[in-house]
């Protein structure tokens, strides 16, 4: 693929069995990590407050979770078919920008064009074609841009890598939420959330575009793009759907564990506000404020957890810090399930957060280790297969629940789907059983 002429990469570390032999500079990792910070902002302060406030405006309180379930079923195919059909294109695109960048810069552009456009529109129906939009813009960059862990990455800075990674989506975790959640906080008494929320969502959008621009200046490339003979790009990208795939069983099963852990702490972000407000009591302005305690609460645990996390799994084996982390995710989602006060559910996201920080350290590095490497565009892509459809999956299970016992007990329904979220966890463990976790070398 023919792009146009732009930054010139450096040149290539050596080889070996399919990985960089030559070790990156500390400032290397982090500019490499840096775009999950923009990526994870972007959704982090749609889940957690701008669409919860703006679907609630527009269709009711009694509806919220089916509101919630049809905007975020409408975009999950995006991610589904974008990211490793976009991702295996980017394996065999050749340009002055390398194989991945192109995308990437596209795709950031593009976000910042449908937030604007989420933060103007008024109807429902616009919301929900908006966010699939989003949706295709967000995963045209991001496929592409998780093949830069194997493509550049040596199996000696796979743990340390991974821990940067897991640091930047967690400051991004804070910084998305931080800025949609003060838009409400902040917004005089009888504000529109629409109004509350136009600039942070337009803000979360230049976030995104800064960190890509921070990727693409400052980032070498990888290896050049693959030879595709005499293919049609339209044979490249089916055949990112090739059923050479089942038989990366491993591969497999480690995508459906990590669905299922996502969708249980999905299930804590969707449901926040609607605990705050129902369960605990809160005005919306209140739950506005108190979302940033309850994320801080997470959050500092979790940075806290990543770097160590990830260093430690080198020591004791990635699968052994993964069954951890799922032990702590449903012991803390259970107390907040079941807390009498706001302050005892803040203790219990502390677990929580210990446990996230310390699946997000040490899951993409088992996944890098366990790809093959030739096409690590291709299975990275597969892999946020999980990550796209734990948002639907959390909201199809335990959406429906929500509004079940809101109708019969409004206080209890936060309470009941978060016991849904429990379940995942302990899903997550079970399914994690078969991976080998055997590095791959070629």
């Amino acid at each position: 693929m023919d792009v146009t002429p732009g930054i010139a990469t450096a040149p290539l570390p050596p080889l070996d069995g399919g990985r960089p032999r030559a070790a990156l500079p500390m400032s290397q990792l982090v500019n490499l990590s840096v775009y999950w910070l923009g990526l994870t902002a972007i959704w982090a302060g749609l889940d957690a407050t701008i669409l919860p406030a703006r679907v609630q405006e527009m269709v009711g309180e009694a509806n919220l979770g089916r509101g919630l379930l049809i905007v975020i079923l409408a975009g999950v195919l995006m991610p589904v078919v974008i990211q490793p059909t976009v991702g295996i294109v980017s394996d065999h695109t050749t340009s002055r920008w390398g194989r991945r960048k192109p995308y990437i810069a596209i795709g950031a552009v593009l976000d910042v064009v449908f937030l604007a456009a989420i933060a103007l529109s008024q109807e429902y129906l616009a919301l929900v074609v908006l966010y699939i939009l989003l949706q295709f813009s967000s995963n045209l960059a991001q496929g592409p841009f998780q093949g830069y862990m194997p493509d550049l990455v040596p199996a000696s800075q796979v743990g340390r890598a991974s821990g940067f990674m897991g640091l930047m989506i967690v400051l991004g975790q804070v910084g998305g939420t931080l800025i949609a959640s003060l838009g409400l906080a902040l917004a005089p008494a009888g504000t529109s959330p629409a109004e509350a929320l136009f600039w942070p969502t337009i803000g979360l959008g230049l976030l995104e575009l800064a960190t890509a621009i921070v990727l693409i200046v400052r980032v070498d490339d990888g290896p050049p793009g693959l030879p595709r003979g005499s293919r049609s790009w339209g044979s490249v990208a089916r055949s990112a759907w090739g059923m050479d795939l089942l038989r990366e069983r491993s591969f497999v099963w480690l995508v459906a564990s990590r669905l299922c852990f996502l969708a249980a702490t999905g299930a804590i972000v969707r449901f926040a506000k609607p605990y705050l407000e129902r369960s605990m009591g809160m005005t919306v302005q209140e739950a506005g404020a108190f979302i940033n305690v309850a994320l801080i609460a997470v959050v500092i645990p979790t940075a806290l957890t990543v770097i160590p996390a990830a260093r430690l799994s080198d020591r004791l084996g990635r699968k052994s810090l993964i069954y951890a982390a799922c032990l702590l995710g449903a012991g803390g989602l259970l107390g907040v399930a079941l807390a009498p006060s706001f302050a005892v559910a803040v203790i219990a996201l502390a677990f929580v957060g210990v446990g996230a920080g310390a699946f997000l350290a040490v899951d993409w590095a088992l996944m890098t280790d366990i790809i093959p490497k030739e096409t690590a565009g291709r299975y990275m892509g597969i892999s946020n297969v999980g990550t796209a459809m734990a948002g639907p999956v959390a909201l199809v299970l335990a959406g429906p629940v929500l509004d079940a016992v809101y109708a019969t007990d409004p206080a209890s329904s936060p309470r009941a789907a978060y016991l849904v979220g429990v379940c995942f966890f302990v899903l997550a463990a079970i399914l994690l059983h078969p991976v080998d976790p055997t590095r791959r070398e070629s």
